[in-house]
């Protein structure tokens, strides 16, 4: 009871502050996403055995991560280019190509953030893409424990079931159809929702993969009842990048 508690008051306290960044505008969305991306690429390099290189890789993902900010390039091109190179460069270095495509893992996703929240109807948009992972977390969180049923992948994440998905997939439609009814939500992009509610648990997957990979339980000690920085975005990591594009493709 203590550790959901202990969840609980770090998960609103997080929300409050991606909702603070949002709100403030691209600076303050800029740097909330640095931060999250220093600390998230400082964890990957741990995952992939690749500790020694952790502040390398941290330093070189600031040439990307400066070229996305409102005053310089912004996220576009350029920037991608400097994520593909730098991945080649710590890949050099390490002799670890695991480790040198954290760059891509947690540059892209950035860009995607930032770019969806440069767009016309950024605070919007930048709501929905943020709004349903936290969705898709809350609704098969207690679809999982309220349901249960059979696992997906036992040897990858015992707690994941077929329920949890399903409730992740539902919370993340109910809330894409109320910001289409009150807030305007392209329709297309409401009922595009469920596809990012797969693949934001795609990226809790692929996380715990990677932990058991590495032989730990969570990726840091960051957040009390939530272990590391990738532990809490793994589903953002995965998901807007496709966001991005569906939002894209509905405005073409």
């Amino acid at each position: 009871m203590i550790e959901l508690r202990t969840r609980i008051i770090v998960g609103v306290m997080l929300v409050g502050l991606a909702a603070l960044a949002l709100f403030l505008g691209n600076n303050a969305m800029w740097l909330l996403a640095v931060t999250a991306g220093l600390l998230m690429m400082g964890e990957w390099a741990s995952l992939t055995n690749a500790a020694a290189f952790g502040r390398t890789g941290q330093l070189a993902l600031c040439v990307p991560l400066a070229l996305m900010a409102p005053i310089a390039a912004g996220p576009g091109l350029l920037a991608f280019g400097f994520i593909l190179g730098v991945t080649v460069f710590l890949t050099t270095i390490s002799r670890n190509i695991k480790f040198g495509l954290g760059a891509v893992y947690v540059g892209l996703p950035i860009m995607a953030l930032l770019w969806i929240r440069g767009q016309d109807d950024g605070l919007l948009l930048t709501a929905w893409a943020l709004s349903l992972v936290w969705a898709t977390d809350i609704g098969a969180y207690f679809a999982g424990r309220g349901i249960g049923g059979p696992r997906i992948a036992p040897t990858i994440s015992p707690s994941k079931t077929w329920a949890g998905l399903v409730g992740g997939i539902i919370s993340a439609l109910a809330v894409g159809l109320l910001l289409a009814r009150y807030f305007g939500l392209p329709r297309d992009l409401a009922l595009a929702s469920p596809i990012l509610a797969i693949a934001a648990q795609a990226g809790d997957f692929f996380e715990s993969w990677m932990k058991r990979t590495a032989g730990v339980k969570d990726s840091g000690r960051l957040l009390p009842g939530h272990g590391g920085a990738l532990d809490r975005l793994d589903g953002v990591v995965s998901s807007l990048p496709l966001a991005a594009v569906l939002i894209a493709v509905t405005a073409s």
